[in-house]
This record gives structure tokens, sequence and C-alpha cells, in this order.
């Protein structure tokens, strides 16, 4: 009994690096052994897939309407899907910016894009407590970092304060891009 009590609480305390890890390990689809076990694919994305998010963080930004727009890549992101309110429509310039409209009932939380549809709205994501995060950077890029920790997705974030259009990828931030820079972080192949 000891045994099982002491590796549940080795679990507990070391969850985090674990869930990192875990992390590493399923992104690193280069080892043939890997990728046979866990069946991944390789995602590519085209330029029409992205367009209409990049054109509706455009017109967003300069709107200064606030918005959080998370793009799954080879994890998964079920979990943070359940969080909201399942849409599942096609990726659409229009429908993108309706959703995040101020007075829109869906506006609050991140929307996510998995295999190429807007599968959620309103969704929670975990929030960074990485201290080294700027404080004039508020909830929406803290929760867009939190989300981009855990996984491989990309993160859009268009601030509601300056209009300023970020991406979080892989722990970091891009900010202030424009719409060519904005289409050439979203067109990176997984790496």
């Amino acid at each position: 009994k000891l045994v099982s009590v002491g590796g549940l609480v080795l679990v507990i305390l070391f969850q985090d690096e674990i869930r990192r890890f875990l992390f590493t390990l399923g992104t690193h689809h280069s080892n043939p052994v890997i990728r046979f076990f866990t069946n991944s694919k390789k995602t590519t994305t085209k330029q029409e897939d992205i367009m209409p998010i990049v054109m509706a963080c455009i017109n967003m930004g300069k709107k200064k309407i606030g918005a959080l727009i998370v793009i799954e890549r080879n994890i998964p992101l079920d979990e943070i899907i359940r969080t909201g309110e399942v849409v599942d429509a096609a990726i659409s310039q229009r429908l993108i910016e309706n959703i995040f409209f101020k007075n829109s009932p869906l506006h609050d939380g991140a929307m996510v894009i998995s295999k190429k549809r807007i599968k959620a709205v309103g969704c929670i994501l975990p929030v960074s407590h990485d201290l080294s995060i700027p404080r004039e950077l508020g909830l929406r890029h803290r929760a867009a970092m939190g989300i981009t920790q855990e996984t491989d997705a990309h993160a859009v974030i268009v601030s509601e304060e300056t209009g300023n259009i970020s991406v979080a990828y892989r722990g970091q931030f891009y900010l202030r891009l424009n719409a060519e820079q904005l289409e050439s972080m979203l067109m990176q192949e997984n790496k």
C-alpha cells in the first residue's frame, strides 16, 4: 500500500513536469517509433484555410474588438472544446467577427479551431502563472500563453485596448504583428 500511495503522491507533486514531458514526447514526431505508437499525422496548413482568420483579426484590430483564437495543431484540444459552446462551423471571416462582436453572447472566452472548422467558442483556457509576462498584457494574453505552454497550438490575440495582434506559440509571444507576419506565423508547418 505504501508504494501505491507513494507513487500517487509523486504523480500529484510532479504533475506539471509529467505533463511537460508528455507534451515534449508527443510533439517530437521525427522518431518513427513514437510516430507509429501515437499514430500522428502531420497536419498541413493552407493559405485559404488561414486567410479568413487573418482578415478577421485585422478588421477586429482596427475596431479594437478583443479576440482570442486557438488553432489546434497536433495535440488535440478536446478538453478545451468541452468547456465552451460547440458550434462546428466552417471558418469564415464574417462568422469570426460576429462571434467576437462586443454584444455577442459568445464573445467571452476563446474560439477553438480544429480540423479546419470552428469547433467551439467561449472556451476556458488554462492561465499562465509565468511572472515574466509583462504586466501590460492582460488576461487574454495570459490564457494564450497558458494553452501554448501545455500544447503545440497557436493562440492569436487581438487586444481590445490597443487593437494590436499577437501570437503565442510554444510559450513565446510574437507581438504587434501585421497581416503578413500573422499569415506567416500561422502558415508554419508543424515542427
